[in-house]
């Protein structure tokens, strides 16, 4: 599967991906990793950013704020149509463009920094997608990312509760066996039945790679390695709508980087 017939599927969960989210379901982006994602952020007012993969364009939105010149890119339109739409009703002066993350339509050198929440591993070349961000950055500038975690990512996942039905831990397997477009269906769990029936399931194709596969790109790449983290909820305290997101302590889920041009 190419990038191409990728951004089509993006494209058909569009709708249903954007009014789920903006009605709160997506828990895990809300409530730990979008929180972590801007925490381990370095200072970007006054920066000219790119975000690859912004869908309907709430962290663009959230990196505008903070005082960053933002362009949002996404390969799918329906996307941008719901971040337009709110660009205009709600105006933080980003500019979004479509485009494909494996061929950046910008020059050399064009942005200060370059950010990609939980997009990368969504697309079928992440050689050249990184590529692709090292070339459009200025020298000094960084790429900082978000990831599924590539070492509970794996094709065998199942999670393991004790008597009382809690999750106490996760059997994993498949950790070296590459998926390279199989398609995953699937929808916000905090979603209730009724929501989730009036929608289809999304279809998002799963591409694997290890943590060697990651870090060793990044560094063929020409990057320098500056930060990693694994974002946890707290163990004690979770309010709704966050509480269905405790089984994120068991193990990482999800795996920021941020890595710097010289």
């Amino acid at each position: 599967m190419d990038h191409l017939q990728t951004g089509r599927l993006w494209n058909k969960n569009a709708e249903a991906w954007t009014a789920m989210a903006r009605a709160g379901y997506d828990s895990y982006r809300d409530c730990l990793n979008t929180p972590a994602f801007m925490a381990m952020l370095p200072e970007v007012s006054k920066l000219t950013g790119l975000d690859i993969g912004c869908g309907e364009g709430h962290n663009t939105r959230l990196l505008a704020r903070a005082g960053a010149r933002m362009i949002g890119l996404d390969i799918a339109p329906q996307f941008l149509k719901h971040a337009r739409q709110t660009e205009l009703a709600d105006p933080c002066g980003i500019q979004y463009t479509q485009g494909s993350g494996l061929a950046l339509p910008f020059p050399n050198r064009s942005f200060d920094f370059v950010t990609a929440f939980m997009s990368l591993m969504d697309m079928p070349d992440i050689a050249r997608v990184l590529a692709e961000a090292h070339r459009v950055l200025r020298p000094g500038g960084f790429l900082q990312f978000s990831i599924l975690h590539p070492c509970t990512n794996v094709p065998v996942r199942h999670k393991v509760k004790d008597a009382q039905g809690q999750d106490v831990a996760l059997t994993l397997a498949g950790y070296f066996q590459p998926l390279t477009g199989e398609i995953e269906e699937w929808s916000f769990s905090s979603a209730p039945p009724a929501i989730r029936q009036q929608w289809p399931l999304f279809k998002v194709p799963r591409y694997t790679h290890t943590l060697s596969q990651w870090l060793n790109k990044l560094i063929e790449t020409g990057f320098a390695i500056e930060r990693l983290s694994e974002p946890v909820p707290p163990v004690s305290g979770l309010q709704p709508p966050c509480t269905d997101i405790e089984d994120a302590q068991l193990m990482p889920y999800f795996l920021h980087l941020r890595v710097r041009k010289s």
